[in-house]
């Protein structure tokens, strides 16, 4: 089975939901044929290529509801065991962080793919790294087990720009408007961080293929992913 998640570093529900569904595929019985990959997608593709402050960031967009916003999800992390520190979060373009995340699994495959989107979350998110920074990026690949030397000569260049923007594109064309959102064999979506019993019962329907129906982007909770918005940042 191959699962594909499209997700953005940028997006505190992305932490979420990768900690819940890699809870459900460890109590999958089948979790050696899963596949997962993934896929990238930007929230705010418009988004300066410089670093700026998380609050104020969002305060911009959302006025006063912001701190309110930012509370509930870390509340959300703790009880998953993931930190949320927005006093120190450094908001950025997220393509520089998607350009390699898709190097390391053409080079290193789905496994190291996923051990580095971890740390990026994880260091985004509790520990201030800016997802811009070339150098930043290179530890956490380096943190995850990976050489630095490859992973600096990749981030020095530009490689992989078109290929990145076009998988980007592709999601929209397959209905991706909010991540996280989970594909399952190229057929059926889940949006959201969903709670663990749920992605245990998708992969468990999947796998079966009994024909029961499988649940379709968009019948998910509306507060479980970070939907595009409908302007640019601002």
């Amino acid at each position: 089975m191959k699962v594909e998640i499209y997700s953005d570093i940028a997006c505190p529900w992305c932490h979420v939901g990768k900690s819940r569904f890699e809870r459900a595929l460890a109590a999958f019985p089948g979790a050696d044929g899963v596949e997962v990959v993934y896929r990238p997608f930007q929230l705010d593709p418009g988004a300066p290529e410089k670093p700026l402050p998380h609050r104020a960031v969002l305060a911009e967009k959302y006025g006063p509801q912001s701190v309110a916003m930012d509370d509930r999800i870390t509340a959300i992390g703790e009880a998953e065991g993931l930190a949320f520190d927005f006093d120190t979060v450094v908001e950025n373009n997220s393509l520089l962080a998607h350009r390699l995340l898709r190097f390391v699994l053409d080079t290193y495959g789905p496994a190291a793919q996923a051990r580095l989107k971890g740390r990026l979350l994880e260091a985004h998110f509790g520990e201030g790294l800016d997802i811009g920074d070339a150098a930043r990026l290179a530890d956490a690949a380096v943190a995850v087990g990976l050489d630095r030397a490859p992973v600096a000569a990749f981030l020095d260049g530009d490689e992989l720009r078109d290929e990145v923007l076009a998988e980007i594109e592709e999601g929209r064309r397959r209905g991706v408007t909010a991540v996280p959102t989970f594909v399952f064999e190229g057929q059926w979506a889940v949006q959201g961080g969903q709670d663990p019993e749920t992605f245990l019962r998708v992969l468990e329907q999947v796998a079966e293929a009994t024909g029961a129906p499988a649940p379709e982007a968009g019948e998910s909770c509306a507060d479980g992913a970070c939907e595009v918005p409908a302007t640019g940042r601002g």
